[in-house]
């Protein structure tokens, strides 16, 4: 591809950029080994190249069978070749080989020399990535080049999540596939969904119609716009297509607090058995379930147990933030209660920063989603055994403003440029968690000044890439960085991605 930039024996980062060769025949020059986005913790360029034809094929045992499809969809979306899927390649055959072994994990090592490509892994999730970092490496244009050498690549943290809210503004679920499809080209392997708020209730439980039928309805969301909500059918359909693309979904039901909706289908669940009025503002912190009747409870624990037999993976989000309308003895003795009930149905409790007030908190995961440097309480907690995952909302809330001229967003958390998103270290960020506390990052997208797709990509890219690199990166570096996203940038335009063009990023194309 025209102006790209090569990588020439990389062994660590940060990384050495000159100038591609040109190819033979004034072809353009491939994209450089070590020019994808996250940064691969070794690359090894060797001057070789490999060229995908028609007649190269995907060579793949049937276990790998389910990464063999998604890398054959890329390259034909890229090229319009339908490479054909074999069990073992015909001799002197150009050949993409998935070559896993039964050690399992992430981790992954790509070899290009002049007659094919080899993706090794432990297990199919680390072919994947290395399928994911293949696409980059595949020009936009003919003739379909890949630059020779050697990558090898592993995670620094094992969760790399980003987080969608459904309740301030559904939506659909082509949207959240949508997102899904391009969180997974950076590695990004979870996506938690936030289900339930003040403004509406977005996933369906059978033994609370109401919820669905009241808190789904049309007028629910903020500004009354974006009613709708997740029928059990349409949630395990996104589980399945999430999976394919070795990405875990992660429900939320936000409680004690956050719980308007929920309130106006069941009164009975405020202390005076009053329903209050739906709200379609923004407004946090007035709402609170009844913390002393036993009502509240058996909710509780059927909304968990619905979601748990829905959620193959391993975590349920149980909230927890801004539960200002609830008095910390109150907060303590509902979390006491709840937290264990996320484990009697066979998942990891995980819960916003708040949770740590209370001790069940140390078998459970905190989401740390505060601006601060410090916080004493969560320190406390990590010292007893609590695990985290990183969310500064000044780092990685997706939904603030860029700066003060952005259309969408907030600014509560300050405004995040790219390289506000990119400078920060998770295993150093908060005093008394230390990296061996820390199980990952996730960016935070919240809805309410949002709408559509393209409000998502928006907001979501390019500052997304910085946190999958943060996420994934041991070592990082903001020039290779910003040179690496510039490149990246055309591939957002080819597939229509409406991303916001940075002025910190100097775009190519």
């Amino acid at each position: 591809m025209r102006n790209r930039l090569a990588v020439l024996l990389v062994c660590a980062l940060p990384l050495t950029l000159v100038p591609a060769p040109a190819l033979a025949g004034g072809a353009p020059p491939a994209v450089a080994l070590g020019s994808v986005i996250p940064a691969p913790v070794e690359v090894r360029a060797d001057g070789t190249s490999f060229r995908v034809t028609p007649r190269t094929v995907v060579v793949a045992p049937a276990s790998a069978r389910p990464v063999a499809d998604r890398l054959v969809e890329a390259v034909r979306e890229a090229t319009g070749y339908r490479l054909a899927v074999v069990r073992h390649a015909p001799r002197h055959a150009s050949a993409i080989t998935l070559a896993p072994d039964r050690s399992g994990g992430e981790d992954y090592q790509l070899s290009v020399g002049r007659k094919g490509v080899t993706i090794r892994s432990g297990g199919n999730s680390g072919l994947f990535n290395g399928v994911q970092t293949l696409r980059q490496l595949l020009p936009l244009e003919a003739p379909w080049i890949v630059a020779g050498g050697t990558i090898v690549d592993r995670p620094r943290f094992a969760y790399r999540g980003v987080h969608l809210d459904l309740a301030r503004h559904y939506h659909t679920p082509d949207e959240v596939k949508q997102y899904i499809d391009e969180i997974s080209q950076f590695k990004v392997n979870h996506l938690h969904l936030h289900l339930s708020d003040d403004q509406g209730w977005r996933i369906q439980i059978d033994s609370w119609p109401r919820l669905t039928s009241v808190g789904g309805a049309a007028g629910t969301g903020v500004d009354g716009v974006g009613g709708g909500f997740l029928t059990k059918a349409q949630y395990r359909d996104l589980v399945r297509y999430a999976a394919a693309r070795f990405v875990t979904i992660v429900p939320e039901i936000d409680m004690p607090g956050h719980v308007n909706a929920a309130q106006v289908a069941y009164p009975e669940l405020t202390c005076d058995g009053v329903a209050p009025p739906p709200r379609t503002d923004t407004a946090v912190g007035y709402s609170s379930l009844c913390i002393g009747k036993e009502v509240t409870y058996q909710f509780v624990e059927d909304v968990i147990r619905e979601l748990a037999a829905l959620t193959p993976g391993p975590l349920i989000h149980i909230g927890g933030d801004e539960a200002h309308a609830t008095s910390q003895a109150d907060y303590v003795a509902f979390q006491q209660r709840v937290l264990p009930l996320v484990g009697k149905y066979g998942k990891k409790a995980y819960g916003w920063n708040e949770i740590t007030q209370a001790p069940a908190s140390h078998t459970a995961i905190a989401q740390y989603w505060n601006t601060g440097r410090t916080d004493p309480t969560l320190a406390a907690a990590v010292a007893a055994g609590t695990k985290v995952i990183m969310s500064p909302a000044n780092r990685a809330y997706l939904d603030m403003k860029y700066d003060p001229s952005t259309r969408l967003g907030l600014s509560w958390a300050g405004y995040i440029e790219v390289r506000t998103a990119y400078d920060w270290d998770p295993g150093t960020h908060v005093a008394g968690v230390p990296e061996s506390a820390v199980l990952g990052v996730e960016a935070p997208l919240w809805s309410e000044t949002l709408r559509s797709i393209e409000d998502i990509e928006f907001m979501a890219f390019p500052r997304l890439t910085a946190i999958a690199e943060v996420g994934w990166s041991p070592s990082r570096d903001w020039e290779s960085f910003r040179t690496r996203l510039g490149a990246y940038g055309p591939r957002w335009t080819a597939r229509g991605v409406g991303f916001y063009p940075s002025p910190q990023i100097d775009w190519a194309g």
